[in-house]
């Protein structure tokens, strides 16, 4: 009992000095996005996706509503920016949208702000009547295999934040002097990652894909991917479109085993209309694909597991990869692989695991379940915590395309507002939001990056992009980012 008697003393007091800090912002943080309006104050905590459709659908069914985003780069757009392919410029124009919220009356981007670092989530709570968590998932899934951590071996997340300028990623500098790679995982990110190694320079080079990458890629060795999974053709994860993409890519051939696709034919008839689709054009590939004049091929190999990286003599750097062949036990998307006894070894010098992501939690308050990776929620609302509710991959699990992440946004904002209209939000305390919150960040010396900051960077960007032919040159350094975002 003590201890929730000393925790409100403390929460009392934090609120006072967050009034207090309110009272005394400098003039520099009087700017638009400080509304003066009485209504609800919800932060949201991560500017990907996830968070600016947050925001989206929470102004447009309240038009009192006041939302703050916190984002810990001091670029905003989070994996429409760093995770969608340069050759997908057309899925990145949900930007412009994003942009209009940002702008909006309402609506207000603080950038450069590590929350739970900077500032805490339970300061966030006691400036705002809600806090959404959709910060996504900025983890790495464990191969949890021997020599996973040897040199020439990288997780997808961080290979595509290099060449799609991630700041974290720009010193990755990946090893492609071997002709093979192996790519483990069968999804859209691993097709991705496929499709660049192998992608034409000329067509690379139209892209935002950063210099040094380019560079790399330039010198690259690598003529062969091949692109492992643990079952079979039937339960690959890909879509069509990446898929066709491979097809189609130019001076490339498809490269597969036909004994991977034993009794596929048979099974056509049964299958969903996507799924069917999808392994038809596969069987097309293994048909076709036998044009040996060809130097660059892929391919896919199922029915593997990972089982070991294997080192050259200075037992530091990938030299290879050891599978276990699996067999399938059931059918459909559930079959399960289980392990024939048998290995394969499969010689290669670069190795990208693309397992998938995972959420980590960045705050010791807030509840999170570490064997799903997500903080545990009923429908965005954050279990045993009134007030917090989160979005996005932290919510469900990294899955999904963007529009995915769109229609779960959309739900998670409906529950607020449910919440906000149904009284569980106490929505007649007036809460000082990011004017506190700002102040608060300024005492320790923390200034933040505003939308109109972003879009001095974006300038740059472009203006060094156009002189490459190039629709942008990402900015690697945050210290420069934030050098031409305050100038």
């Amino acid at each position: 009992m003590m201890k929730i008697i000393n925790f409100m003393k403390g929460s009392v007091m934090k609120i006072h000095s967050l009034s207090r800090a309110s009272r005394c912002l400098t003039a520099e943080g009087v700017v638009r996005g400080f509304s003066s309006a009485s209504g609800p104050r919800v932060c949201i905590v991560g500017g990907g996706p996830a968070g600016f459709y947050t925001a989206q659908q929470l102004l447009k069914a309240r038009q009192d509503a006041v939302v703050d985003i916190y984002e810990r780069l001091p670029v905003p757009f989070g994996l429409v920016r760093f995770g969608v392919a340069p050759d997908h410029p057309e899925v990145k124009n949900v930007i412009n949208t994003f942009t209009q919220t940002a702008q909006h009356e309402r609506c207000s981007f603080h950038g450069n702000v590590n929350v739970g670092k900077d500032v805490t989530i339970e300061e966030l709570r006691q400036a705002y009547h809600a806090v959404v968590l959709s910060y996504g998932a900025e983890g790495n899934r464990s191969l949890e295999i021997p020599g996973e951590d040897f040199s020439g071996v990288f997780s997808a997340k961080d290979f595509v934040g290099w060449y799609n300028g991630l700041p974290t990623n720009k010193e990755l500098c990946p090893d492609l002097s071997s002709e093979t790679a192996v790519i483990l995982g069968q999804g859209n990110v691993a097709l991705d990652v496929a499709r660049i190694l192998l992608s034409p320079l000329d067509m690379l080079k139209e892209t935002d894909i950063t210099q040094n990458s380019l560079a790399a890629m330039a010198g690259s060795n690598v003529k062969r991917v091949l692109i492992v999974g643990r079952r079979g053709p039937l339960q690959i994860a890909c879509t069509i479109k990446e898929l066709r993409e491979m097809v189609n890519l130019p001076n490339t051939r498809a490269d597969m085993l036909t004994s991977d696709f034993e009794g596929i034919a048979e099974a056509l008839k049964d299958l969903p209309r996507p799924r069917k689709r999808l392994t038809e054009l596969m069987m097309k590939a293994v048909k076709e694909g036998r044009d040996d004049k060809v130097e660059k091929c892929w391919g896919f190999r199922f029915f593997r597991s990972p089982v070991e990286v294997l080192a050259g003599a200075d037992g530091k750097r990938a030299t290879g990869i050891r599978l276990a062949l699996n067999k399938l036990e059931g059918s459909g998307d559930g079959a399960r692989a289980v392990p024939t006894g048998q290995i394969e070894d499969v010689e290669c010098g670069l190795i990208i695991s693309s397992i998938g992501y995972k959420s980590i939690p960045i705050d010791p308050t807030v509840p999170f379940d570490p064997r799903k990776a997500i903080v545990p929620n009923d429908m965005g609302r954050v279990l045993d915590t009134a007030g917090l509710y989160c979005s996005g991959w932290v919510k469900r699990g990294p899955t999904g395309v963007i529009a995915t992440t769109m229609n779960d946004s959309f739900d998670t904002a409906r529950v607020l507002i449910q919440d906000m209209e149904a009284g569980k939000l106490d929505l007649s305390v007036n809460k000082p939001g990011a004017q506190a919150i700002t102040a608060l960040l300024q005492t320790r010396g923390v200034r933040t990056v505003l939308f109109s900051h972003w879009e001095k960077i974006n300038a740059e960007e472009e203006k060094r992009g156009k002189s490459l032919g190039k629709p942008r040159e990402k900015l690697l350094d945050i210290d420069e980012m934030l050098r031409i975002a305050w100038s």
